[in-house]
């Protein structure tokens, strides 16, 4: 494998690809013998792992510059070429799950894979091209006008990540400035967002409505993998942390205004933990991403051979930049069985939580496309996968010394604690996407008042100090999943749950390493139900589990507290 910014990029060929894939599902379906049906069979997912990585790289290159004209194009391309594949995996999964040797392939790529497909195939059809296109379109413009935003402060070019730092300060004024900065930036393209955003609702509605669904949120959820629990359940889920999680973090929020020294807690105090200031990593990038490499050296074998193939191959791309897009991700080359690390570091800890957060994700996908025959079936559904990034963060801690020095219990302390303050707003983020698809005639002051209803029930905390932008219910357009990953955001409650819970073994000396590979390995071969119990992880969706996690919590951020 060449370094990543050596692989060479070609444009598939969206004709000859049509093709190739229809000539596939010939031989398979003329297929007289299992070894016949099986080389086709192969034949069609390496092929499909080529046209999926040629993506990735102009995907990655694209965020890295959202102004670069050549892989803005690709990317265009890809935008209207994938679509247009739609009949043609429809053809290929009913080919596959009617075929006379399906429980030869079962045997060899598990039954889940198989039933996920005749799944998938329900949300295929051909009126579904267009606005999938359309979509994508819109999903692209978003990104555009979120990567473009920037201003000055305090004689600096910020976008919206160089203001979550100087959010941090342990200037209070400053804290307020960059804060003020940060929401008149977003009311200055709020306009823009709301329009991108309603034709983003109607769209989704019309995907649903063609295929057949009453609601977009009736079609999300098979869409997503969500085949073994409800709506209702998740529901459900929001409730039992209302009432378990949110009051342990509002007695969190209230110590911390007690120890930072301010009567309330405004938005813009709620980062800074330590009134002398968050712990904050040693080192340059490079510099951090060499401690990382130790750390995972030490972790395990595994750990180690994974990011040592990171570094030979230089799979990240870690420091901001201007018009590089927000915030982070992992994502991976199937036919290289490779995964990248893009973020945006900005010199606070959390530049940490990525080389411990997306390493999870990344290392999950390394260990698993290796474990498992196919590298499609090392991906599972996302509350899954958050789990695999979420507990590497805590896996992390005993290391932290190297990235903080004598800060590293504030580090700590800090970290998990916000761990748990942050499933409030998670949920947040998924009530408000079924009261706007539960209302898809909604305007834009509706979903303003749908956020300020839903905070206030989740986050009684939050107070904004009279920002009229925010105290309106702006702050949803804030969280890009919104735009870009419909109903994505709950999975990271439900995965924190699994995380506490090895984190729960770690503490209990309860062989958490070996439920986590064990995680790790699994891939995508089974259920999200069936998944956890073979991990050994209690399901999230029980009134007992979010109320155990949380009386753990609170008492094991008392023990992290103790040692500050």
């Amino acid at each position: 494998m060449k370094k990543f910014n050596e692989i060479e990029y070609c444009r598939p060929d969206s004709e000859q690809s049509k093709a190739k894939m229809l000539k596939l599902i010939k031989e398979f379906e003329n297929a007289d013998s299992f070894e016949t049906a099986h080389k086709a069979f192969l034949e069609w997912n390496s092929f499909n792992q080529e046209l999926e990585t040629m993506y990735v790289v102009a995907y990655v290159r694209n965020t890295a510059n959202m102004k670069d004209e050549f892989y803005n194009g690709e990317i265009d391309y890809f935008n209207e070429a994938m679509p247009m594949l739609t009949p043609i995996m429809k053809k290929w999964g009913e080919a596959i799950t009617a075929s006379p040797f399906r429980p030869q392939l079962e045997e060899l790529y598990g039954k889940h894979y198989f039933y996920s497909t005749e799944i998938k195939n329900k949300l295929l059809n051909d009126e579904i091209i267009e606005p999938s296109i359309e979509e994508n379109n819109l999903g692209t413009e978003y990104s555009k006008t979120a990567a473009s935003c920037s201003t000055e402060f305090r004689g600096e070019t910020c976008n919206f990540y160089g203001l979550l730092r100087h959010m941090q300060s342990t200037d209070r004024q400053e804290r307020k400035d960059a804060f003020e900065a940060w929401a008149k930036l977003y009311e200055s393209v709020s306009s823009t967002l709301e329009e991108q955003f309603g034709k983003l609702v109607k769209v989704r509605c019309r995907i649903a409505k063609s295929l057949g669904f009453n609601s977009y949120i009736d079609y999300i959820y098979p869409a997503r993998g969500r085949y073994d629990y409800t709506a209702g359940e998740v529901a459900e889920f929001r409730e039992a942390v209302r009432k378990y999680i949110t009051p342990v973090c509002d007695r969190m929020y209230k110590e911390q205004a007690q120890r930072i020294g301010v009567d309330k807690l405004r938005y813009y105090d709620e980062n800074l933990v330590f009134p002398d200031g968050n712990a904050t990593p040693i080192g340059t990038p490079d510099e951090l991403v060499e401690k990382a490499r130790n750390m995972y050296a030490d972790i395990s074998p595994e750990t180690k051979e994974f990011f040592d193939f990171m570094t030979q191959y230089q799979l990240f791309d870690l420091v901001t930049r201007p018009n590089k897009h927000l915030g982070g991700y992992c994502i991976s080359m199937p036919s290289n069985k490779a995964p990248f690390i893009f973020s945006n570091f900005n010199g606070t800890s959390a530049d940490v939580d990525v080389l411990t957060h997306e390493a999870g994700h990344a290392f999950e996908f390394y260990y698993a496309s290796r474990q498992l025959p196919l590298p499609q079936l090392a991906h599972s559904t996302s509350e899954i996968c958050e789990i695999h990034s979420m507990s590497m963060e805590m896996f992390a801690y005993p290391y932290m010394d190297s990235f903080f020095g004598e800060n590293a219990d504030k580090y700590r302390y800090a970290h998990f604690t916000e761990a748990l303050k942050t499933i409030p707003y998670l949920v947040c983020v998924d009530e408000f996407q079924h009261r706007v698809f539960e209302n898809p005639d909604s305007t834009p002051a509706d979903w303003r008042r749908f956020w300020k209803e839903i905070e206030q029930k989740y986050m009684p905390w939050r107070d904004y100090d009279g920002n009229e932008f925010l105290e309106s219910g702006a702050f949803w357009m804030q969280k890009q999943h919104i735009f870009l990953y419909p109903f994505y955001y709950i999975d990271y409650a439900m995965a924190q749950m699994g995380a506490f819970s090895l984190f729960r073994r770690k503490v209990e000396n309860d062989g958490a390493w070996e439920h986590y590979l064990k995680l790790c390995s699994i891939g995508g071969m089974y259920g999200y139900k069936e998944t956890l119990a073979r991990a050994g992880i209690p399901m999230p969706l029980c009134d007992e589990t979010v109320k155990t996690t949380a009386e753990f919590a609170e008492k094991q951020a008392e023990v992290f507290r103790s040692k500050l």
